[in-house]
């Protein structure tokens, strides 16, 4: 996929996938880092010890909103870029699973397939992704989603082509 798309051809590429993040390494500092931020300080997300004698999982996992945050970096690191965007909107989510824990130590990437882009307005176009967030050597995702954006950009510039 090119780093950089015109908005006329945003319609040409749905359903296919546009984009495959790089890794991304979860560790426990960032864990923590975002419990902090988040103010859950549960322990199967910082405890580690605790988290070993009382869980299934073997020690501390990242929060599943954490995982999903990260979403944004990886469509800063794959998602191309639409010529005439003049700002991205997050409109949100229609489905979130978290499918299995992300452990301190695994790597994530998302998997980014556009299945909808949809003009609303003069001067804004709707795009919804199916997400999957694998985790390196893992049979099963982290995460799936169905991601809705918002690309606001000059009504000048939309194609005159495209409803």
């Amino acid at each position: 996929m090119p780093r950089e798309i015109s908005l006329s051809d945003v319609k040409d590429i749905v359903g296919t996938e546009v984009g495959l993040s790089a890794w991304i390494a979860v560790d426990q500092t960032m864990i923590d880092a975002f419990a902090d931020a988040t103010q859950d300080h549960q322990f199967i997300h910082v405890d580690p010890e605790r988290a070993r004698a009382e869980t299934p999982f073997g020690g501390t996992i990242a929060h599943g909103f954490l995982t999903l945050s990260l979403l944004s970096a990886m469509n800063y690191d794959c998602l191309p870029k639409i010529r005439e965007q003049t700002m991205g909107i997050n409109y949100g989510f229609e489905k979130v699973r978290f499918m299995s824990p992300v452990k301190p130590g695994n790597r994530i990437r998302g998997h980014f397939i556009l299945t909808e882009a949809r003009f609303r307005g003069a001067g804004m176009i709707m795009l919804t992704y199916e997400v999957t967030v694998e985790i390196e050597d893992e049979r099963k995702p982290a995460l799936t989603a169905t991601w809705i954006t918002i690309t606001q950009f000059d009504p000048k510039d939309r194609p005159e082509d495209h409803e």
